[in-house]
C-alpha cells in the first residue's frame, strides 16, 4: 500500500475537491441558470428507500413536492407516486473541463426535478449553483494568489539581491501595503473600477484587484530568503567563477524560496477565495446570472430569507473543506520545511 507523507495527503484531498468542482457539469443535475418558477425556495428533498406502505426499494427515490394548501412558500411531499432517482442520465449540455461537450450527468430523474439542496427564489437548483459557483470563486482565488506571488517574488528577489536604496524603497512600499486594512483597500480599488461590465470582465477585474493587494507579505518573506541565500558559500563560489546575476538567481537563489512560495500559496488561495466571496456578496463581483459562492449568499441580505430558508446558508459551508485542506497543506509544508532546514544545517553545506 502506498504511504503518503503529510503534505501529500492534504494535496491529494485538495486535488479531489477541485476535481469535483472542475467537473461541476457532471455532478450538477441541471444548468445553474435554469429557472423553475413553480418551486421557489423549495427545501432540500428527502431521498427514500422505503415507501409509505413500508415496501423497500433498491433504487433510491423521492416524492414530488407541492405547495401546502393556504401557503405560498411551504411545500409538502406528494406521496402518491415515488419518482426513482436515476444515475448517469442525459440532461443539459455542458463542457467537461471547459473543453469537451457532454450531456451525461451523475444523477437525475425523468419527468421531474430533484433538489437535493433545495432551490433559490427563482427555482434554480442550489446544488448545481454551488458546484458551478465554486469554479468562479476557486479560480479567482488561485489566479489572484498566483498574481500576488508573482509580484511578491519579483519585488522580494529584487530587493533582497540588489540591496541598498532599492531594497529600502521597495520595503517601505511593502510596509505601507501591510499597514493598510486590506479589506478596505480591496473595496477602494474595486469601487474605482467600472461597475457595469460583463461577467468575464468582472472576473478578471476581481483577479486584478485581489492580486494587487496582498503581495507585500510574500515579498518580505522572499526578500529574507534571498538575503540569506546570496551570502552562502556556493553562491559566492559561483560568482567567483564568473556567473551572471540572472544565472545566480535562477540556479541558486530562487530555488531556495520554493518552500516559502508554496506555503504562501496554500495560505493565500483560501484568503483570496474569501475576498472574492466578499466582493460578490456586496454586489461588486461577477454579476448574475453567473453564480459564485459570494453571489449565492447575497440573498441572505434579505431578512425574510435569513430567518425562513435555512438551506440558503449552504453555500457558506462549501468553502469549509477547501479552507481546511489548504490550511492543513500549509501547516504540513511548514513542518517539512523546518525539518529540511534542520537536516541541512546538521549536514553542512549543500556542496
Amino acid at each position: 500500500m502506498i504511504q503518503l507523507s503529510g503534505w501529500k495527503r492534504w494535496l491529494l484531498a485538495i486535488v479531489v475537491l477541485h476535481g469535483i468542482v472542475a467537473c461541476a457539469g457532471f455532478f450538477a443535475p441541471y444548468d445553474p441558470t435554469e429557472q423553475d418558477r413553480e418551486h421557489p425556495y423549495l427545501p432540500p428533498m428527502r431521498i427514500h428507500l422505503v415507501d409509505t406502505q413500508g415496501h423497500f426499494h433498491f433504487r433510491p427515490f423521492f416524492y414530488a413536492e407541492q405547495l401546502r394548501v393556504g401557503s405560498f412558500d411551504q411545500f409538502e411531499e406528494h406521496s402518491q407516486q415515488a419518482i426513482p432517482l436515476r444515475f448517469f442520465v442525459t440532461g443539459a449540455r455542458y463542457d467537461l473541463l471547459g473543453l469537451l461537450p457532454f450531456r451525461t450527468h451523475l444523477f437525475g430523474a425523468e419527468a421531474s426535478r430533484v433538489y437535493l439542496l433545495g432551490s433559490d427564489a427563482y427555482g434554480r437548483d442550489q446544488l448545481s449553483r454551488i458546484l458551478y459557483g465554486g469554479q468562479i470563486s476557486l479560480l479567482a482565488g488561485m489566479l489572484g494568489a498566483g498574481l500576488t506571488l508573482l509580484i511578491g517574488v519579483l519585488i522580494g528577489a529584487t530587493a533582497g539581491y540588489l540591496g541598498g536604496w532599492r531594497d529600502g524603497l521597495l520595503m517601505r512600499v511593502a510596509e505601507l501595503f501591510m499597514a493598510l486594512p486590506w479589506l478596505y483597500l480591496l473595496f477602494a480599488l474595486r469601487a474605482f473600477l467600472p461597475l457595469s461590465v460583463s461577467p468575464v470582465q468582472a472576473f478578471f477585474l476581481i483577479i486584478l484587484v485581489i492580486g494587487a493587494v496582498g503581495w507585500a507579505r510574500p515579498a518580505r518573506l522572499v526578500r529574507g530568503v534571498v538575503l540569506s541565500a546570496r551570502e552562502r558559500d556556493f553562491v559566492r563560489a559561483a560568482r567567483g567563477f564568473g556567473a551572471t546575476d540572472s544565472y545566480l538567481l535562477r540556479r541558486h537563489i530562487l530555488p531556495e524560496t520554493s518552500s516559502v512560495i508554496l506555503t504562501q500559496a496554500a495560505i493565500l488561495v483560501p484568503q483570496f477565495v474569501l475576498a472574492e466571496m466578499t466582493l460578490s456578496f456586496l454586489g461588486l463581483g461577477v454579476p448574475e446570472p453567473v453564480p459564485s459562492w459570494g453571489s449565492l449568499l447575497a440573498s441572505l441580505q434579505q431578512y425574510s430569507v435569513l430567518v425562513s430558508y435555512w438551506w440558503m446558508y449552504l453555500p457558506a459551508l462549501a468553502i469549509v473543506p477547501f479552507f481546511l485542506g489548504y490550511l492543513g497543506l500549509a501547516s504540513a509544508l511548514q513542518q517539512d520545511a523546518g525539518t529540511e532546514k534542520i537536516v541541512r544545517t546538521a549536514g553542512g553545506s549543500r556542496w
